[in-house]
């Protein structure tokens, strides 16, 4: 059966491998940029910033135009502010907090209603295993991702009983250009830590959002693409 999937952040790296995934599987796809545009055939590019209340509801509005209401919203878009916490300016803290938390409320807040009333929908935030594990010099970046689980487990009992779930999938470090910035020596350093001895490929992390956004008796849940890392959840 095909779908309107909405991928949120489908620029690059694990946002355009979720957008490819879903176009493979025969989806109308449509992904949002913030004006680099979108570089995968078959996916309807929106122009969207999340800090924008009033842009996300026109993005909404304009996919709904295109192809139908979303019934799958994969949340990807984040950027990171990193720096020790003892000199981290408050604005990059607010900002990480505004674009992943806020952002994830403003468009999940917004695609309910729709998928409520049609009594089924399926959303997947991704977040990032540091949000358990740590990460040091991203204290604002591990706590915005930590609060999407939180997040994601009150949406589903709020709205589990109306045919809407909700996901959250948690990659270890993967092979995009964050790691592509990082020195040969820090590269090795997340690799040590994963006990499958390599990065993993966007497109591995793209499968298993398209797993979960498909399942039917998941929700609530976090699932981890880390490679054997960050063992314990």
């Amino acid at each position: 059966m095909t779908r309107s999937v909405l991928v949120v952040g489908a620029n690059r790296g694990i946002g355009e491998a979720v957008a490819r995934e879903f176009v493979r599987a025969g989806d109308r796809v449509a992904g949002t940029h913030r004006g680099s545009g979108v570089a995968v055939d078959g996916v309807f590019g929106v122009k969207l910033d999340l800090v924008d209340a009033g842009r996300v509801a026109d993005a909404v509005a304009e996919v709904t135009a295109h192809q139908g209401a979303p019934e799958v919203v994969v949340l990807n878009a984040g950027l990171t502010r990193d720096g020790l916490l003892a000199r981290m300016p408050e604005e990059h803290y607010r900002e990480i907090i505004e674009v992943t938390q806020l952002g994830t409320f403003r468009v999940v807040q917004r695609v309910l209603p729709a998928m409520a009333k049609a009594r089924t929908g399926s959303i997947v935030l991704v977040s990032s295993a540091s949000a358990r594990a740590g990460s040091p010099g991203q204290a604002n970046y591990a706590a915005a991702k930590a609060a999407l689980e939180g997040f994601a487990r009150s949406v589903a009992l709020e709205y589990g009983r109306r045919g809407v779930r909700i996901n959250v999938v948690a990659p270890g470090p993967v092979d995009t250009d964050m790691v592509a910035v990082l020195t040969d020596e820090q590269r090795q350093a997340l690799i040590d830590q994963v006990p499958l001895g390599r990065l993993a490929r966007p497109e591995e992390v793209a499968e298993v959002v398209r797993w979960v956004a498909g399942s039917t008796y998941v929700t609530g849940a976090t699932i981890p693409v880390t490679g054997g890392g960050a063992l314990g959840w």
